[in-house]
């Protein structure tokens, strides 16, 4: 995150490599294939960290909505999209080591 706000702040300073995606990215494939597949939204909870988890990356998604609008199309943006993927991925992979079902969406309470 330093480096994305030092290359957003600073003209000219050189943007996230490739590298710093890739990173996330292998991260994420690593703790994601430990995990049941998704079949439905999970709602945000279950304990004090893993709401931590999922605060984060909610803000991790506002600021990549923020640098679209600013016009900030490039690494910067792929690099924020996958640290929100990291982020909800270690939200499941907390909440499975302490034990705590995650809790699924019941869209039928959504009907009238």
């Amino acid at each position: 995150m330093f480096d994305l706000g030092g290359a957003l702040s600073i003209p000219g300073t050189p943007q996230l490599s490739d590298d710093h995606v890739a990173r996330l990215e292998r991260m994420v494939d690593e703790w994601n294939a430990a995990l049941p597949p998704l079949k439905e939204f999970i709602l945000p909870g279950g304990s004090p960290g893993i709401a931590a988890l999922h605060v984060a990356r909610t803000v991790c998604r506002r600021a990549e909505r923020r640098l679209l609008t600013a016009g900030g199309i490039g690494p910067g943006m792929v690099y924020l999209n996958r640290l929100s993927d990291l982020l909800f991925v270690a939200a499941r992979t907390a909440a499975r080591l302490q034990g705590i079902p995650e809790r699924i969406w019941d869209r039928t309470r959504s009907l009238p």
